[in-house]
């Protein structure tokens, strides 16, 4: 009773550069609110066709047809109309060069570490502020074997026929309220082509900031790695904290084609006012290959599970995935895999961390069609808890329609062991130590999939959460 009497709570902690806020400079906002005339308003300011006004106007329909889903995060308190679902920061046209962006726009990025990390190890870079993508960049080298990295608005120019033939038929805009949202709202985001047979051997990254009060961000990825190509896309999220909501719904869609392998790395970091409701998907071909990275921090409520579908015979899947939730976080995350061809496998490893009564969860679906023999498939899913105050569950979905499979499913929930502390403790490292130790010690199967760079940050923010809150 004495330690639980002096343990100290934390209802959000200090996030560094992440919690800066730059003051608000927009060129352009439709204000609060979803009306036909903001649709219109945000496809006339982008030069639209006609055919991507008249897909949004429609999923404008869908999403007003549909009802807020209630079976998972508490969504009751998002108010749509009280969200801006476009500003236009106060930025010139979209530039190479870092010294075209204005000054307060480059220090955000450059405190996130983003050019340095482009000179050091990337070998392209985009990066969005708000609504609009304000700097890109490729290696030429790789503009030369036919590698096109840019944002996707001026994909939609450039390369329309490959953008009307995907944008949103990987994820559909009828799948669920808020991929409807975001297909009647979108702006920014990136668009990858890899051509046959190219190796991208360093990763490209995308970095998406939520800067102003009240918004939303719904940035489009999508990105096709052709025949035996292969690559890596690096995923970068975050926004400070406001007392008001904000409201995060982009979208991604990638195909893999047969033989390529496409890892797909994210860190999101939002905000503990900010809803997560995003939506990713991927199908892969014959002999592809999809590898998902995935750490979910920050944010009230996040609902997300990367969706695969292994349509070609032999494709495989591996999913890794880390999320960490504090006092007053909903953190309801996992992934979706569909097994439709004979001799798919995939491989889930799912780790959560929850403290100060923070709800962390496990939500799986794992499909093996009927044709679908010779499948294999593992899904392991460990959850720790700090404290008696925390919730984890594990609510796996496995459908199974033959009977030539070979599927495993493993699940463990617990907390930091006593006896591991006091062991610890007496080899002369403090108790906060020695908890913090075992937190690294369950999330390094994940750490070591990431870039270095993503390694740090994600012990970085782990050290941060714990600071202050155990002992």
């Amino acid at each position: 009773m004495e330690e639980s009497r002096n343990k100290t709570y934390v209802a959000d902690i200090e996030r560094g550069v992440y919690d800066i806020k730059d003051e608000m400079h927009h060129k352009y906002t439709t204000g609060k609110g979803l009306t036909e005339e903001i649709i219109r308003k945000i496809s006339g300011k982008k030069n639209e066709p006609e055919w991507m006004l008249e897909l949004r106007l429609k999923a404008l329909e869908v999403f007003n047809s549909k009802p807020m889903p209630t079976w998972g995060a508490d969504l009751s308190d998002l108010d749509i109309n009280q969200i801006i679902h476009y500003l236009e920061p106060d930025s010139k046209i979209m530039s190479d060069n870092w010294d075209d962006v204005p000054d307060y726009i480059r220090a955000t990025f450059d405190r996130l570490g983003i050019p340095e990390a482009e000179k050091q190890s990337l070998a392209g870079v985009g990066a969005q502020y708000d609504s609009e993508v304000v700097y890109h960049s490729l290696h030429k080298e790789l503009e030369e074997q036919g590698v096109v990295y840019t944002d996707i608005e001026t994909a939609l120019h450039t390369h329309e026929d490959i953008v009307k033939e995907y944008f949103m038929k990987v994820i559909k805009m009828t799948d669920h309220k808020f991929a409807a949202l975001h297909a009647a709202v979108w702006s920014g985001g990136s668009f990858v082509y890899v051509p046959k047979g190219v190796k991208v051997n360093q990763p490209l990254q995308s970095y998406f900031r939520l800067n102003a009060a009240e918004a939303g961000q719904f940035e489009h990825t999508l990105i096709i790695v052709e025949e035996g190509a292969d690559l890596h896309f690096i995923e970068g999220c975050s926004a400070p904290k406001y007392r008001r909501n904000a409201l995060h719904a982009g979208a991604v869609e990638l195909i893999v084609r047969k033989g390529a392998r496409l890892r797909y790395s994210t860190i999101e970091n939002w905000s503990r006012n900010l809803y997560n409701l995003n939506t990713k998907r991927a199908l892969i071909d014959e002999d592809g290959v999809m590898e998902w990275v995935s750490g979910s921090f920050g944010s009230r409520a996040t609902m997300l599970y990367p969706g695969t579908i292994l349509r070609g015979e032999r494709a495989r899947c591996e999913f890794t995935g880390v999320t960490f939730a504090s006092t007053g976080q909903y953190l309801d995350t996992g992934c979706k895999i569909v097994h439709a061809a004979p001799y798919t496998t995939s491989t889930v490893h799912s780790k959560s961390i929850s403290k100060n009564g923070g709800n962390a969860f496990y939500r799986g679906f794992l499909h093996i069609a009927k044709n679908a023999h010779g499948c294999k498939s593992t899904v392991e899913c460990e959850s720790l808890m700090l404290d008696n105050e925390s919730h984890s569950d594990t609510i796996p979905i496995i459908e199974i329609n033959n009977d030539s499979v070979d599927i495993g499913h493993e699940a463990k929930i617990g907390r930091i062991s006593d006896e591991a502390i006091f062991y610890l403790m007496s080899r002369g490292i403090s108790k906060d130590e020695a908890k913090a130790m075992i937190v690294r010690g369950f999330v390094e199967p994940i750490s070591k999939e990431l870039p270095l760079e993503y390694a740090v940050e994600l012990n970085k923010l782990i050290e941060l959460e714990l600071e202050g809150t155990i002992g």
